[in-house]
């Protein structure tokens, strides 16, 4: 029998952070001011709670409360408004959704009554934008790997990096999970004993830009996230928040659809077509009979030349492959 592996700590802080899909029916209610806890489990309990036109009498059904409708007594259940806020998140505040210790997190700086989770991570010491949502579909696709979403940060680093360190960012530098790469790099300012540099992501793993730098000879001695897309941080002061406007939603989903797209492999049927043209509208052309695939036929009234022997070799003095040898 296959044994699965236990979780590590480092997966269960990634499942506690990622943006809850579904969610307790009863936890539902209660969000919507139905009643509370107790009292929504008791109408459940009664079947007087519909998911999808079918009666529900199970405490704790999971439901998604965007995708799914809600009914109450006949009566559909308000969805929760979307929101989405970005925020300047200061050195010191953990983006972690749930802390054990207490300590102050980044949805803390978001003042409103909804169930808000920040999208991706920001290590504690680190600070700059990062957004606060409660739409989970959108929070996947821009912190998912396969879609790619580009972050961009600033990154003040000891020491002045030299082009072939620069070089071995983008080609990929060897961490304990395998070859990390940026997307880019620049230097943005040099002084005499750091360096400004802006880099840009496309994947999210825990501390790269920090554990990268270090691995070429460049502590980090401060990072900032200026940009989640085409989303920029702007003059937004630190520890504040804005909520984002239509536009700049439609621009995030767009951005997320955009590298999704540029991150598929090329479709075989189509490269197929493009080589062997056997799958596009017009059939291949054929060769001139008499002659092989791939060559083009000879003109006529054309006549090959009689084969010329191969001029005689004329022996130097010292060469002993010319002499012959006596028996």
């Amino acid at each position: 029998m296959k044994r699965h592996r236990p979780p590590s700590r480092r997966e269960e802080i990634d499942q506690q952070d990622a943006p809850p899909q579904n969610e307790r029916l009863q936890k539902v209610l209660a969000a919507a001011g139905v009643g509370s806890r107790r009292e929504c489990e008791e109408l459940i309990l009664a079947g007087r709670v519909e998911v999808d036109r079918q009666t529900v009498t199970e405490l704790g059904t999971r439901v998604d409360p965007h995708r799914q409708q809600i009914r109450v007594d006949g009566t559909p259940l308000t969805s929760p408004k979307r929101l989405y806020f970005a925020v300047n998140k200061p050195p010191g505040v953990v983006s972690t959704n749930r802390d054990p210790a207490a300590r102050m997190r980044v949805v803390d700086l978001v003042r409103t009554d909804e169930r808000l989770f920040a999208v991706g991570r920001l290590d504690r010491t680190s600070e700059g934008l990062i957004l606060v949502t409660n739409d989970g579909e959108l929070a996947n696709r821009l912190t998912h790997p396969r879609y790619g979403v580009d972050k961009t940060y600033l990154a003040r680093v000891a020491g002045c990096p030299s082009r072939y360190e620069l070089d071995r960012l983008r080609t990929g530098v060897h961490l304990a999970e395998g070859v990390v790469r940026v997307a880019s790099v620049r230097v943005k300012r040099r002084q005499r004993e750091t360096a400004e540099l802006e880099i840009v992501l496309n994947e999210g793993r825990n501390r790269e830009i920090r554990r990268i730098l270090a691995r070429i000879g460049h502590k980090v001695l401060q990072l900032k996230r200026i940009a989640v897309g085409p989303l920029r941080l702007g003059d937004l002061p630190r520890g504040a928040c804005r909520p984002l406007t239509r536009d700049e939603v439609q621009m995030l989903e767009q951005a997320a659809a955009r590298a999704r797209e540029e991150s598929r492999p090329p479709d075989p049927a189509g490269s197929r077509s493009a080589v062997g043209g056997r799958r596009s509208g017009t059939a291949p052309e054929r060769s001139p009979r008499g002659s092989r695939p791939g060559r083009q036929g000879k003109p006529s009234g054309f006549e090959p030349k009689p084969d010329r022997a191969p001029p005689r070799r004329t022996p130097r003095s010292g060469d002993k492959s010319g002499r012959k040898k006596g028996r």
